[in-house]
């Protein structure tokens, strides 16, 4: 679909592109009050997504900005209006926050993760259990259509990706680590810490103790009867246990320079809005680099790689045409976090670059593939200058604990972000 057609509220057209996200937010707003409180938690299928904003595709990649999509609703309702939906946006850096105060729950998750399909190697009957979930065929309508649903859409509404991973964990009995990976693989909105911290909120282990189960009713009630999984759930949900988390520590913001000579620009999934980054003048050069690959062992689903290397492409385009500076891609060195420093390097010099700037990436992947590169730009003469976000800066501090301690903070963050209503 062409970013300048008309996108219809029901069906969202999730197109990598940024103009694509502008029309939906327009087309949502209206409905971003009363009625999104209402009606949010109702899952009417993958043909109608009228109920929710279904922007998470394009937020993820930031083709359009939290502070944009609050500004716009605020601009249409009031806060107590639009509390709920509010809440929502804020959801999504809170949870990001607190991995960025406890990045080794990421880097846990990962070893867990790999441990667990060596386990599906070993364990015949742990695999065929597997399969069964993720090819959907446990036996449980619901789930099972769940789980068609996500691999041929990239998407599942907020309340089914709850009750799917309470039934995965709880009644299939599955290890969580295998299901946060099956959605970071086949997710377009795919988010490091939304989906790891959801699963281990249902698991028990975000809210120590506080797991979800999902219910038979609850599942019939919100699906308006489309499913019914009467007597074939479990019906406790006991917490799930792991040894201590570490003490969180504060996120450590980069200064960046104001004037540090000739650099370039380098664009990823994580953020596809370059021309709005509080740069420290104008790159002599982009290159655009998506780190899909690295999200899992396994292999990541076509549509989530092609939604994340078309944001990148949107956003070099428009990053070019900005700052009338050359573009490239490099799909080549996608593979693997440590082809990034060698290619790094590679275009750094083509272009006489002794500064590469990126927006700073929240905990997962793409960090991955900047950390492993970090030691060969250093040995090459070359700085790597992260630039975070506003939001972020304002945001992560408050996530250190539970989420209502930022939600009593989100009035004032309004103010200090100049978006009250």
């Amino acid at each position: 679909m062409d970013a300048g057609t008309d996108i219809d509220l029901i069906s969202p057209g999730w197109v990598s592109r940024r103009a694509a996200a502008l029309a939906r937010l327009q087309r949502f707003v209206p409905q971003a009050g009363r009625a999104y409180a209402a009606s949010r938690n109702f899952d009417f299928g993958p043909g109608d997504r009228s109920n929710v904003s279904a922007l998470s595709p394009w937020i993820r990649h930031r083709l359009i900005l939290e502070e944009e999509v609050l500004g716009a609703t605020l601009q249409r309702h009031s806060f107590a209006a639009a509390e709920k939906f509010v809440q929502e946006v804020f959801w999504r850096g809170y949870f990001k926050g607190w991995l960025e105060h406890r990045p080794q729950v990421w880097t846990r998750y990962r070893a867990d993760l790999l441990a667990g399909l060596e386990d599906l190697e070993r364990d015949a009957g742990l695999r065929d259990r597997y399969e069964a979930a993720v090819g959907g065929r446990s036996g449980i309508d619901c789930f099972d259509a769940w789980a068609q649903e996500l691999v041929a859409t990239g998407y599942l509404h907020n309340h089914t990706r709850m009750w799917f991973a309470s039934i995965w964990i709880f009644t299939l009995r599955l290890p969580w680590q295998l299901g946060a990976d099956f959605f970071l693989r086949h997710l377009l909105d795919g988010d490091p810490a939304s989906n790891t911290l959801g699963w281990r909120w249902v698991a028990g282990l975000h809210t120590k103790g506080k797991t979800y189960l999902a219910r038979a009713s609850n599942i019939a009630r919100y699906t308006e009867g489309r499913f019914d999984p009467a007597g074939q759930l479990a019906t406790a949900a006991p917490a799930l246990s792991e040894s201590a988390v570490d003490a969180p520590l504060p996120p450590q913001f980069d200064a960046v320079p104001r004037d540090p000579g000739r650099f370039g620009l380098l664009v990823t999934e994580e953020d596809g809005q370059p021309e709005s980054l509080d740069l420290p003048g104008r790159p002599s050069a982009l290159l655009g680099l998506a780190a899909t690959a690295a999200r899992s062992p396994m292999a990541t689903s076509e549509g989530a790689s092609s939604f994340a290397a078309g944001a990148v492409a949107d956003a070099l385009s428009r990053g070019a045409e900005a700052f009338g500076s050359e573009a490239a891609g490099a799909d080549g060195l996608q593979a693997q976090a440590e082809d990034w420093g060698a290619g790094l390097v590679h275009w750094a010099r083509s272009h006489d670059l002794s500064v590469i700037v990126t927006a700073a990436p929240a905990v997962g992947p793409v960090r991955d593939c900047l950390t492993a590169a970090r030691p060969v730009l250093a040995d090459a003469g070359i700085t790597l200058l992260p630039v975070t976000r506003r939001y972020d800066r304002a945001v992560w501090p408050y996530a250190a604990k539970r989420f209502f301690q930022l939600k009593a903070r989100i009035p004032k963050l309004l103010q200090n972000l100049d978006l009250n209503s």
